[in-house]
């Protein structure tokens, strides 16, 4: 149980690869707070981790409104009295030729999967900087890494995420907080089967050396070692997660 005794904040936690992780930092130890827009889902995610006699509990967030992370990281710090671990795992794209899409779109992928990752760091580093002790976790993408179709703003969104965990890390590595990336590429959840076809998604499983999608359970994996104190001196850096599709340097 190597996160026993701590507090950790999973964003986009009802469903996908967010309750995977969610479930994970439980297994380990942690008590989670699950931030969703989706209140049913978080609320079953919750209910399953404290079925397993962990402590859970969800709130009401959407990451583009710093506002209201703020007010949810103040909850969570109210509950349980501190905050040990941020994964900023929302994200969200459509699947569209760039030619096609319109700059209502871009914004709202720039929102969720940059300014939301910004919001929550922002609001976790509050509780962390005076603790001098934490571990800050984003998920982002192989799109953002080596690019894909289809998913060209996405791609700059968290291309974005990436620069940005880069440039913290060493901003507040003198406090003893850690700032790593989780690359996942294809990853089996219900946003990807509803923006993909049947087709889309076989070819992408062929094309994996391994021939088959990730799962949550694996990106979790990578997640719960950034988080853990066996990566206390690992920072700054990208783990892609991928099954060797992507085999970027």
């Amino acid at each position: 149980m190597e996160l026993d005794g701590q507090v950790a904040i999973v964003t986009g936690g009802a469903q996908g690869i967010g309750r995977g992780i969610a479930e994970a930092l439980a297994s380990a130890g942690a008590a989670v707070a699950i931030f969703d827009v989706t209140a049913q889902a978080a609320n079953d995610g919750t209910a399953a981790i404290a079925a397993a006699g962990r402590r859970a509990f969800a709130l009401d967030v959407d990451v583009t409104d710093g506002a209201r992370v703020d007010a949810a990281v103040n909850d969570v710090v109210a509950r349980w009295g501190t905050l040990d671990v941020l994964v900023n795992n929302v994200g969200w794209t459509p699947n569209e030729p760039f030619a096609d899409s319109a700059p209502d779109t871009w914004r709202r992928i720039v929102d969720v999967n940059y300014v939301g990752t910004l919001n929550g760091t922002r609001a976790a580093l509050a509780v962390m900087v005076p603790r001098r002790s934490g571990r800050i976790v984003s998920i982002a993408s192989d799109a953002a890494r080596v690019g894909t179709p289809r998913e060209a703003v996405y791609a700059g969104a968290k291309a974005a995420v990436i620069g940005f965990s880069k440039s913290l890390a060493a901003e507040v590595a003198r406090h003893g907080i850690t700032v790593n990336v989780v690359s996942p590429a294809t990853v089996d959840t219900p946003l990807l089967r509803g923006m993909l076809t049947a087709d889309q998604i076989e070819r992408r499983q062929n094309a994996n050396p391994m021939g088959r999608l990730g799962t949550p359970e694996d990106v979790a994996a990578a997640v719960l070692f950034f988080a853990s104190p066996r990566a206390g001196y690992v920072t700054g850096q990208v783990l892609s997660v991928n099954g060797g599709v992507v085999r970027a340097g």
